[in-house]
């Protein structure tokens, strides 16, 4: 199994030789960058930044924003400084524009509609989530893809589940299904005063991928693993997603990318021993499922996809 994972040492110093290196302007870069693609290449591309940015004309009021020129020179604080990954995400492609723009953002894990367009790594799918731009960001720690040796056919017949037990989603999984013959499931908690009867000992990704299923449950946010399971050649599982972020959950099709449970994970058995029994099934999902990640392993395409999002959310609040 080769395992991309991403070496903070490297991010950290790229991001840092980003931030050292003069900045330019970049709207003669992005129109250079859109005439070279074909023109099957910009609806692919103009669908993306579509989805990311869905603000109509707005104004961005001046009390709930700061300009680049503030944000590039962040005082440390919570979830915002000079050595956060959502910083260096974000300054990797707003340093391509002018310091006296303005932009409102909210790092971290974001379940609510901001009040002002905003850049921020997740979103509720269903709504109105229009001020909610998403961005590539935490990208060190969420956008981790592998090659997985091990064939489906070879893997053991459970679903193996391993995470931080203390959202209610999550913890009714476990109150079902601890100990259950066609689960492993186990707490990373530190906290082990809390069902310690879960905590039952950490699993690497490549022992995960002993499994045919590997259990995708969204936390504060997205589910983080679901990414490098679905470059896998095993199954995740889960219901349908209520956040999402730059990978575009809410485009992913149950029972297609994903195998899809009920949100009371009532049908879990069932879900898996019909999968078991139909091998076709299952290779096709996982078929689909690398199809689905392929798309975002075009790192020139991404990065034009990220500009044109931010060149787009100061189109859209009148700033340019």
């Amino acid at each position: 199994m080769a395992l991309y994972k991403n070496s903070k040492l490297v991010y950290y110093i790229r991001s840092f030789f980003f931030y050292f290196t003069p900045k330019r302007f970049c709207k003669l870069h992005i129109e250079q960058s859109m005439q070279k693609l074909t023109v099957s290449e910009q609806t692919y591309v103009k669908r993306r930044i579509s989805y990311y940015n869905k603000l109509s004309a707005t104004t961005l009021p001046v009390e709930q924003s700061l300009p680049l020129s503030s944000f590039l020179r962040p005082k440390k604080k919570k979830g915002h400084s000079s050595h956060s990954s959502y910083f260096f995400d974000t300054y990797e492609h707003t340093r391509y524009f002018k310091d006296t723009l303005r932009i409102s953002y909210r790092f971290g894990d974001v379940t609510e509609v901001p009040a002002v367009p905003s850049f921020v790594k997740s979103r509720l799918i269903a709504g109105n989530n229009e001020n909610s731009v998403l961005l590539k960001l935490n990208k060190v720690r969420h956008f981790m893809f592998l090659k997985d040796s091990i064939p489906y056919a070879e893997k053991q017949d459970k679903l193996v589940g391993r995470a931080v037990v203390h959202q209610p989603k999550r913890i009714l999984f476990w109150e079902k299904y601890f100990g259950h013959p066609m689960c492993d499931l186990g707490s990373i908690d530190k906290d082990l005063s809390f069902h310690p009867e879960w905590h039952v000992g950490f699993l690497s990704i490549q022992e995960h991928l002993r499994y045919k299923f590997i259990l995708c449950i969204e936390g504060n946010d997205v589910a983080t693993n679901l990414k490098w399971v679905m470059s896998s050649n095993s199954l995740a599982v889960m219901p349908p997603p209520v956040y999402e972020t730059w990978f575009m959950e809410g485009t992913l099709i149950p029972d297609y990318h994903y195998v899809a449970i009920k949100a009371d994970y009532s049908d879990l058995e069932e879900r898996l021993q019909y999968y078991l029994l139909h091998t076709d099934k299952a290779l096709a999902i996982i078929e689909h499922a690398q199809e689905y990640v392929r798309q975002f392993m075009h790192p020139k395409r991404e990065k034009l996809i990220s500009q044109v999002v931010i060149q787009q959310y100061f189109e859209k609040t009148g700033q340019l």
